[in-house]
């Protein structure tokens, strides 16, 4: 007869996995299984939102589907289980409760979590080849101390330094989830001086918001509050008409780039300038191009003249292709370029990049930029496709669009905005004749690029465009 202990060995418990690149939480999108279906090593099971991408996570071992943990919709922390599997291979998984009706009690592993069957594969959103890690939590190491007496030790270590009695006290890192520590910084909350609530001493949200609070030591009133959350009065429930309005849970990437966009605008200083110019000449060579058999199957518009003219512009002034570490107060200069793509996409917008952009040729070029702009579309983008961009270009002329003010991608030092490309009477040769125009925008970092190196890099991008056999002379 099958004992309770063997029937929990057989169970794998799939859980949220880590790619690695600061992702604290995914949201599920789709289940592609459900309860009592064969799954095998390797099969897609479903697809996440994380704050960067949609991705689909495979299953590392074989079995039936015993429970899924949560529904559709559902946003969880990494290294939570999400779905458990026999493997014992004993037939059909035996009836559980619905998705639907999930606790948060069934949100942790068995006690006895038996060892995975291959230890050296743990699932990551993008692939394998995590070390593997302890899936129970070790105790906490020193003495435990509440927000009050850690108070008391800095009054105690500033009555040393006025040659009174001092106090030990002995302190350890605070035990928390990766999402209570990111709201923790972004609060600007030292966690040392949290009391925990949580079971074994973990500090949850709660603890976090409740730490925000005035805090009196030695007479001195000293307020912790969110830079970047002023105190706003909330709305009456009744002003909430729910016949004719919907509201929109904020997450997943329009949550990030919401984030990200504020943290850009408020860290870095913009500066925007602009540029109209006459571009008949590239829209003739665009045609021209098209027609080429080097060219034949690719991707061939003016979005990829205007990139290869940013990239001339960036070789000829290379301190604009830079980044700027607050940390460290330097300016790092980067010696390649991975030119950012902006995409609007249904889950919002992405900015993948082409890495080693500088490098490419014309058709390379086009190629990579083709690539791109499907996988934006089908929502297949990587979050690796996202990180380390240094220059973004944002194309609002497919909207109608004239120009516009671009907020910087974070981290990078310009980003150029091309507005649409329409027929304008323009004076050519002494004459004014109807002319393709179009105008540019280019936002920089002000920190590290001055007006005059802006304006030269957009001028270059300009002089480009109207005359494009500078390509040639100048690339």
């Amino acid at each position: 007869m099958t004992t309770m202990t063997e029937v929990e060995a057989s169970v794998r418990e799939f859980k949220m996995p880590d790619v690695g690149e600061g992702l604290t939480e995914a949201e599920i999108l789709k289940w592609y299984v459900q309860v009592g279906d064969t799954v095998t090593d390797g099969q897609v099971v479903c697809e996440v939102e994380t704050a960067k991408a949609a991705v689909e996570l495979p299953i590392p071992y074989d079995g039936v589907v015993r429970e899924l943990r949560f529904p559709e919709g559902t946003t969880v922390d990494v290294g939570t289980s999400i779905i458990a599997v026999d493997v014992s291979g004993g037939g059909a998984a035996p009836a559980e409760t619905p998705v639907e009706a999930v606790t948060e009690a069934a949100v942790e592993p068995p006690a006895q979590e038996a060892k995975p069957a291959a230890p050296t594969r743990t699932p990551v959103l993008v692939g394998y080849g995590v070390s593997t890690s302890a899936t129970k939590r070790r105790p906490r190491k020193g003495v435990e101390i509440p927000a009050q007496e850690v108070v008391s030790a800095t009054v105690a270590v500033q009555a040393e330094l006025n040659g009174h009695a001092t106090a030990a006290v002995v302190e350890s890192r605070p035990l928390a989830k990766p999402p209570v520590r990111k709201l923790a910084k972004d609060l600007g909350v030292d966690l040392a001086t949290v009391t925990p609530s949580g079971p074994d001493g973990v500090i949850t949200r709660e603890d976090v918001h409740a730490a925000v609070a005035t805090v009196t030591v030695q007479g001195q009133v000293s307020e912790r509050v969110a830079p970047s959350a002023p105190s706003m009065p909330s709305l009456p429930s009744a002003t909430y008409d729910s016949a004719r309005e919907t509201r929109i849970p904020v997450k997943g990437v329009r949550k990030a780039t919401a984030a990200a966009m504020v943290g850009s605008a408020f860290t870095a200083p913009h500066v925007t300038e602009f540029v109209t110019v006459d571009v008949t000449r590239t829209m003739k060579l665009v045609d021209e191009l098209k027609q080429g058999k080097d060219m034949e199957g690719l991707r061939v518009n003016p979005l990829l003249l205007i990139a290869k003219a940013l990239l001339v512009a960036i070789k000829r002034n290379p301190d604009i292709n830079a980044s700027w570490d607050e940390a460290a107060q330097e300016i790092v200069l980067k010696h390649y370029v991975n030119l950012g793509i902006a995409a609007a996409t249904p889950r919002g917008l992405i900015v993948p990049n082409i890495k080693d952009a500088h490098a490419k040729t014309l058709p390379q070029l086009a190629q990579s930029l083709g690539e791109l702009v499907s996988t934006a579309r089908e929502g297949k983008t990587s979050p690796a496709a996202m990180q380390g961009g240094t220059v973004t270009i944002t194309n609002v002329g497919v909207f109608g669009i004239d120009t516009g003010t671009p907020i910087l991608n974070p981290g990078e030092s310009a980003i150029l905005a091309v507005g649409t490309i329409k027929l304008q009477p323009w004076v050519h040769k002494g004459k004014v004749k109807p002319r393709q125009v179009t105008t540019l925008a280019l936002s920089f970092d002000h920190r590290l690029v001055d007006g005059e190196l802006g304006s030269k890099v957009l001028a270059d991008v300009a002089a480009i465009l109207e005359q494009p056999k500078r390509l040639i002379t100048w690339g």
